[in-house]
């Protein structure tokens, strides 16, 4: 047996993750202090957020509308075929994560969810069939979920995610194709073997829909595609040094695929088509291939589509064709689920979603916490360590009152960003990358001095005991002024 030196690295790194950074679950039968935080959606983003406040002793209840077979969110409800469409190393959603794989598949993944769920004792605290209509805050300020059957909560987690329903838009012409049409979610059991298979949509959705054709043995595979990204930069737009990172991806990412790559005078995260490798090869063998423009309709035999030449805008001239095919595979995506829920005024303008403090804190409301449900677009991963990073932020929020942002404040921020962005191609929390969150982060701790005894606790878990000890130290300065000023 030949050892891959690679993996063996790989899974060092995640035994020092787990040995460091992942919080222990709690005793049997342990009791958990307030806040006592109320958790909506037990997906990924739940589990993970539900795992995080146990682990640093604080209870929760998670609220899932579905039942048992709905654990684990998105990931329960797509295909076996389905799997990770980055590197499982940028998919840690939980410090204790062991993966066996680089590109794990759907059942590891949804093992990886139910093992965090059984080990941190979740299954107790979960409540399944249990639809949120709405969440209100008591005179004292404490939240109510639908009513008070539940109790009492100090926060609120939103973790609904993005992805609701499956999208099935119509397209002129749809009535007429003689083959069959299916959404890129519901293709176990179909059968595609010796078939013309055509692919409407982009991103991740396409990615698995060619995974399941090259698995049936699909003779060809045409996905018509306008997905794309934007800038690499902190900001959300191009800057001077944009081109080293974008002439990389031309020459080792692309490669001999120079039509697939935008013209040189233009960003290439502008540009575009959002695929991996695997995509790539696929093309480069012959058993895909990836067309660029503008669908007009179906016919009975088929696809009609004007496909446009590199650099042309969507809607912009080309050469209308007809493509051939037995089965259409609508990677559409999926409606985005309501937040609708919370209370009204988290929606007023100009301050409405995506618009909120740290993209995920209603000004007004530091109690809530809308985690991985409010980004429209990004360079980066929702299952990765930002889901614990938004947790502790809220946990500080909720347990050290100095360091709590005032709604004027969170307003502040946001106007702010708003002014940085201005020359961005998108609104400013419409399309975010990595650098920039981290750059949010460190902006929320550095700004308030109140927040930096948690900046170990809030990047990377560790020491919420000393922060605490200072916090009582504060509250009983506050008693002894309030007692001094009374007198």
């Amino acid at each position: 047996m030949t050892l891959n030196p690679i993996l063996l690295a790989y899974q060092f790194i995640q035994h020092i993750l787990l040995r460091f950074f992942a919080p222990d679950p709690p005793p049997p039968n342990a009791k958990l202090n307030r806040p006592r935080i109320a958790i909506i959606g037990a997906g990924l983003t739940g589990v993970s957020s539900a795992a995080h406040c146990v682990g640093h002793g604080f209870d929760v209840a998670i609220f899932e509308a579905g039942d048992r077979g709905h654990l684990g969110g998105i990931w329960a409800r797509v295909n076996n075929t389905s799997g990770l469409q980055i590197h499982s190393l940028m998919y840690r959603f939980f410090p204790n994560l062991e993966w066996k794989s680089g590109y794990p598949n759907r059942r590891e993944i949804l093992d990886n969810i139910s093992n965090i769920w059984h080990q941190y004792s979740l299954e107790e605290k979960t409540k399944f069939g249990v639809t949120v209509e709405k969440v209100w805050q008591d005179g004292h300020g404490r939240w109510i979920v639908n009513d008070e059957q539940y109790g009492k909560f100090d926060g609120i987690i939103a973790a609904i995610g993005t992805c609701g329903e499956p999208k099935m838009p119509h397209i002129p012409g749809q009535e007429k194709f003689q083959g069959n049409i299916y959404h890129s979610s519901e293709l176990d059991g179909k059968d595609a073997k010796g078939k013309k298979v055509a692919i409407i949509g982009g991103g991740a959705s396409a990615v698995e829909a060619l995974e399941f054709t090259s698995a049936a043995q699909a003779t060809k595979t045409f996905v018509f595609s306008l997905d794309t990204l934007l800038a690499m930069n902190i900001f959300g737009q191009e800057i001077l040094l944009s081109w080293i990172p974008e002439m990389l991806l031309r020459k080792f990412f692309y490669r001999d695929l120079a039509d697939l790559a935008p013209p040189s005078n233009k960003g290439i995260f502008t540009e575009t088509p959002m695929v991996n490798s695997d995509v790539l090869d696929k093309i480069r063998d012959g058993s895909a291939a990836w067309l660029r423009g503008d669908i007009v309709g179906f016919v009975k035999n088929g696809i009609q589509f004007t496909q446009r030449a590199q650099g042309v805008p969507p809607g912009g001239p080309g050469k209308e064709i007809t493509v051939e095919c037995d089965v259409v595979i609508m990677a559409t995506g999926f409606g985005r689920p309501k937040l609708s829920f919370l209370p009204d005024d988290c929606f007023e303008e100009p301050y409405a979603p995506p618009n909120w403090y740290l993209q995920t804190f209603p000004p007004g409301y530091m109690s809530i916490c809308a985690n991985n449900c409010t980004y429209v677009n990004a360079i980066g991963t929702v299952g990765n360590y930002h889901i614990g990073i938004y947790t502790r932020i809220l946990l500080m929020f909720l347990v050290d009152p100095l360091t709590r942002p005032r709604q004027g404040l969170m307003k502040a921020w946001i106007d702010m960003t708003r002014l940085f962005k201005k020359r961005s191609p998108t609104p400013a929390f419409d399309f975010f990358t990595y650098t920039e969150l981290l750059w949010w982060y460190f902006f929320c701790v550095a700004i308030n001095p109140f927040r930096w005894k948690w900046a170990l606790f809030v990047f990377f878990g560790i020491g919420k005991g000393l922060p605490m000890k200072f916090v009582k130290e504060e509250d009983m300065l506050r008693e002894r002024l309030q007692q001094y000023n009374s007198k």
